[in-house]
């Protein structure tokens, strides 16, 4: 059994900015449909919700990086994080090549006033 890790901490003041600067273009770049509509629910704090997804696939990049070879790259929307019915965030893969290797992915997401973070475990087949 192979146990894959990634952490994640972000200033939420950079996401922030970045949404107010870029606007859609740089929300649809980042987080896919689903994610968005969750992010905005949360009104004011919106922006916290942004960036622990934003840290979220960090982490991710960062623990399936061995899973992947030197020719393909993962790309943002490729790992979507969204909760399931008690709140707990979830992540789907979009490529089959990463979520066949995989067997159980467990992820954590915390925020307070300037900073989110996010770590995740991953245990391969």
């Amino acid at each position: 059994m192979k146990v894959l890790t990634g952490t994640d901490i972000i200033e939420i003041s950079r996401i922030k900015d970045s949404i107010e600067d870029l606007g859609e273009t740089f929300k649809n770049k980042i987080y896919t449909g689903k994610e968005i509509e969750y992010c905005e629910s949360k009104k004011n704090a919106k922006y916290q919700h942004y960036a622990g997804r934003f840290a979220s696939k960090e982490a991710i990049f960062k623990a399936v990086s061995d899973l992947l070879d030197n020719k393909y790259e993962i790309g943002w929307k490729d790992a979507e994080i969204l909760n399931d019915k008690n709140g707990k965030p979830k992540v789907t893969f979009k490529i089959k090549k990463i979520s066949d290797q995989i067997q159980n992915i467990d992820i954590s997401i915390s925020h307070c006033k300037e900073y989110a973070v996010s770590s995740v475990v991953i245990i391969c087949k």
